[in-house]
Parts: C-alpha cells; sequence; structure tokens
C-alpha cells in the first residue's frame, strides 16, 4: 500500500520515528544535504527522531553526539546510545570478551564453506554481533549461511550493506520495544512509525508488534524474501522516500 493510500488517521498521533539508516535515511550511501534540515523540521513538529541501525557501537555513537536525534539503537538491537552518552546493552551477554571470540570462531566456521566472505571493517567496533560483506552473496547463499548460523546456536540477518551474525532474540524490534518502555514510557505504540527498507528491518514491520511502518520503496526489492512487509510503501527510494513521508508527516 503506498503512500497515496494512507490512512491518515495513522500519521495523526505520531510522536517517534524509528528509523534505519543506510538505504533509508542515505542516498547512494552518503547523507544528502537535506537530511538534517529534514530532521531539524521534525524536531520542530514535535516529532522525535530514534536510529535503528545495523551499524555497530562505535560508528553510532559518533551518530548520537551530532545529529538531532534522541538517541540510536545499534547493531540490529544489541545496544542503545543516547546523546550524553549513556550506553545501555540490551542483549542478555554475561561475558563480552567470550561472546567476541565465539562470535569470530562461528565466522571462520562459514568462512570454510565460503572462503570470499571478507570481515567488515567495522568489526573492531562491534560488541554484541559480527558482520562480513553482503557483496556477491546470492539468496542460496545467505539462506546457507543462516541455517548455518542456526545450527551453531546464532541467528542471522541482512541489509543492503552487510550480513550479521548475533545472538538469538536480537532484533531491532526487541531492541526497540524495550528501548521505549524504559525511556519513552509516555508514547504508545500507535504514536511509534517505523521505517526502513531491508531484510533486518523486517522485525520492525510486524504489524503485531508495531501497528504503522513504512518502507522506502527500495524495500520492494526484497519483498518475496520477507515474512513480514511495511504497511504503506513510499514513492521515493532511500533518503527523497523519507523525506516525502517526513513531509506529510509535518502537514498532518
Amino acid at each position: 500500500m503506498t503512500l497515496l493510500n494512507l490512512n491518515q488517521a495513522d500519521l495523526s498521533d505520531i510522536r517517534l520515528i524509528a528509523s534505519d539508516v543506510d538505504g533509508t535515511l542515505t542516498d547512494n550511501g552518503k547523507f544528502s544535504s537535506d537530511f538534517i534540515s529534514t530532521l531539524l523540521a521534525l524536531q520542530s513538529a514535535g516529532i522525535k527522531v530514534l536510529l535503528v541501525t545495523g551499524r555497530s557501537a562505535g560508528w553510532v555513537s559518533a551518530l548520537v553526539n551530532y545529529l538531532p536525534v534522541v538517541g540510536a539503537i545499534s547493531e540490529n538491537g544489541g545496544l542503545f546510545l543516547q546523546p550524553n552518552g549513556q550506553q545501555d546493552l540490551l542483549s542478555s551477554i554475561h561475558n563480552l570478551s567470550r561472546h567476541r571470540i565465539l562470535l569470530e570462531n562461528t565466522f571462520h566456521h562459514i568462512k570454510q564453506k565460503f572462503p570470499h566472505l571478507h570481515p567488515s571493517t567495522d568489526n573492531q567496533f562491534r560488541i554484541t554481533d559480527w558482520t562480513f560483506d553482503v557483496d556477491n552473496l546470492s539468496t542460496d547463499d545467505i539462506q546457507a549461511i543462516s541455517t548455518q548460523c542456526d545450527l551453531m546456536g546464532w541467528s542471522f540477518t541482512y541489509s543492503n550493506v552487510q550480513c550479521h551474525i548475533k545472538p538469538l532474540h536480537q532484533d531491532k524490534a526487541t531492541g526497540l520495544d524495550t528501548v521505549l518502555k524504559n525511556h519513552f514510557p509516555e508514547i504508545n505504540l500507535q504514536q511509534v512509525l517505523t521505517v526502513g527498507d531491508s531484510p533486518n528491518d523486517e522485525a520492525m514491520f510486524n504489524l503485531a508488534k508495531f501497528p504503522i511502518s513504512v518502507g522506502v520503496a527500495n524495500v520492494l526489492h526484497y519483498q518475496d524474501k520477507m515474512l513480514h512487509l511495511p504497511k504503506y510503501v513510499t514513492d521515493a527510494s532511500e533518503f527523497v522516500g523519507f523525506s516525502e513521508l517526513a513531509k506529510l508527516l509535518i502537514q498532518t
């Protein structure tokens, strides 16, 4: 369902946008000249923006200090970072050092079957998950890797940028639900709008968890690979699509 078919009642009381970053707030991997002004316009309209990304804690800790956002969930639900420097671990991990070793060992085990895999350059800045580049992986490759992770006791997801090996039950929706309850108890789920573009955003498209969701148009590339799809889809892709949504929200 496109934004043209959007029920205005769905937008009338939105107070917080929980948005993916890469492929949703970016254009060709970069922030555009209109990016900051759009965030400021939403802020002026009384709409908070919370980033929910698969990017590393190290990468995200810089973003929350420079952007007009209320915080960011990194590593697909692993951690919550706030502009004041506070950091909450959202995933239940008892020994982080041992956890990192187990993640790396899992990656090397998978690499035996897929020797062309390259670990992402930001793994040194990660805490809860392990990533490798999604380039040149076929749908069958991704399914085989997902199955292998499952057999080894891990969960797996991927985006337009990276593949993620992560703890079971760690996903964007679970992390977002925890953050909303702990940090934004005054906001109910009918006031939350989730936005994304790829399979690692799928949990946020689950209507049973978040009733109002939007995918930017590039999400349609994955529609046959996802169980949960967004309630609405923008006409444009990437940040242009997000901007389309933001303007509609501000007008509403």
